[in-house]
């Protein structure tokens, strides 16, 4: 199942993680950063990889990079990728069905489970973490869904890097596939991360079942 991560040292853990792990089938592709006229991509959830103009990688072409994006290409479709943003899907989404009551993930071989979703009405990527207490995103995650986060509670995190200052809200809304969620505990951190992490303040709503690669949540009453 998806790892257990405690908060102190959380970013440094997820990071490591995300270094171990082997190819994985491309549904999701992040830029990480640049190293020259390279990109670096994280491609759902897999090993950081440099990719100049013109190479591939888990079938994500790089067409052309420049200062902090990088034009992808994938079955013939063309998308902008900026340092930082939110991944953007370029293959098959995990079900979500069940008419607003089930949410169905698949396990990617990397062992997590990701998805696409919606927090505050504005498209993010979720990894499941059952260790995590909340919900958790980086504040550019959070100023691109709008949220005002420096209203929230101040509190101090343990980083990779040392204590910083993150922020305890609430969203209004969390949503994955046709389920939605309403007021739900979040943590915004301070540095970037490829993926939002979907902690339990959203999973407790659910009743969890694993079965072998497949995750079902049925929602609570």
């Amino acid at each position: 199942m998806a790892r257990a991560l405690p908060w102190g040292g959380l970013l440094a853990v997820f990071f490591l993680g995300v270094l171990m792990q082997g190819p994985v089938q491309a549904q999701s592709v992040a830029l990480a950063g640049m190293m020259g006229s390279r990109a670096l991509l994280v491609v759902d959830g897999s090993a950081p990889k440099t990719v100049g103009p013109g190479e591939t990688h888990q079938g994500i072409k790089v067409i052309s990079t420049a200062d902090d994006q990088a034009v992808i290409e994938q079955a013939g479709k063309r998308r902008t990728l900026r340092v930082g943003e939110a991944p953007v899907n370029t293959g098959a989404s995990p079900q979500a069905s069940g008419r607003g009551t089930r949410i169905v993930l698949t396990e990617s071989s990397g062992g997590h489970f990701m998805t696409p979703g919606q927090i505050n009405g504005r498209a993010v990527q979720f990894m499941v973490d059952t260790g995590a207490t909340t919900i958790a995103m980086s504040m550019p995650d959070a100023e691109r869904a709008g949220i005002a986060y420096k209203t929230g509670r101040p509190v101090q995190m343990s980083t990779a890097n040392g204590t910083a200052q993150g922020f305890r809200i609430k969203l209004n809304s969390v949503r994955v596939g046709d389920v939605e969620v309403y007021d739900i505990d979040a943590v915004v951190m301070p540095l970037p991360m490829p993926f939002v992490l979907l902690g339990n303040s959203f999973l407790t709503r659910f009743q969890m079942k694993r079965d072998n690669t497949m995750m079902t949540l049925d929602k609570r009453y």
